[in-house]
């Protein structure tokens, strides 16, 4: 049977479905079990709930924002082994949205309101840097999630010890992150130069203390 191969219109059609499954809806329910699973809640005091919402926040607002990088990366892709590894790990960084956003409606909270901010920022840089060519593209990608790894680590360091439900999620992202970012790296990723490295540092800043709050 012939696989049918997808028009730019196609591509730009599944791109907006995913927008909106991500940003305009419930994220539902994952393909993987939640690492959470069968893990007791803590016994949170109110200031430990906020805060650790707030982190689990941060890191729903990172999975957008992954969502809509490696979407964009995929809609642009010259090289079909590329666009399909962009896809696979979009499914997995789907997971962790979905998780994410469980854990802070158990906490009593909501996710960052500026979620399509989020996506439509991340898109751009991602068909942008990927309209540069493969390599840039996987640049990207490995950057950003080494950028994300160390994000998550001061987040193990900075959640509640006795909050086993959200360290258990992050870890597992983490781990999840870092290979990501491994197979950018084998796939051919070139450098960034150290001044986009920054830009891309700083932008992540201003996301994180903001999806904190909003």
């Amino acid at each position: 049977m012939k696989i049918r191969q997808l028009s730019p219109l196609d591509k730009l059609l599944a791109s907006a479905t995913n927008a909106l499954r991500t940003v305009a809806a419930p994220a539902g329910r994952a393909s993987r079990r939640n690492p959470s699973t069968g893990i007791e809640d803590a016994k949170l005091d109110a200031k430990q709930k906020a805060h650790a919402a707030g982190l689990m926040r941060v890191n729903h607002a990172g999975e957008i924002a992954a969502q809509a990088l490696y979407q964009g990366h995929a809609a642009v892709a010259r090289d079909k082994n590329t666009e399909d590894q962009m896809k696979r790990a979009a499914d997995e960084e789907f997971d962790h949205l979905a998780w994410c956003e469980q854990r802070i409606h158990e906490l009593g909270y909501e996710p960052s309101r500026l979620g399509p901010l989020w996506y439509a920022g991340a898109f751009a840089i991602g068909a942008a840097s990927g309209a540069l060519g493969d390599k840039w593209s996987l640049s990207f990608i490995a950057e950003t999630e080494k950028q994300v790894c160390s994000h998550l680590e001061s987040h193990l360091e900075n959640l509640p010890p006795e909050d086993a439900r959200s360290r258990a999620i992050v870890e597992q992202m983490r781990d999840e992150e870092a290979l990501h970012g491994e197979n950018a790296v084998d796939a051919g990723a070139a450098e960034l130069p150290r001044p986009i490295v920054r830009l891309m540092r700083a932008t992540a800043k201003v996301m994180t203390k903001t999806a904190y709050w909003v």
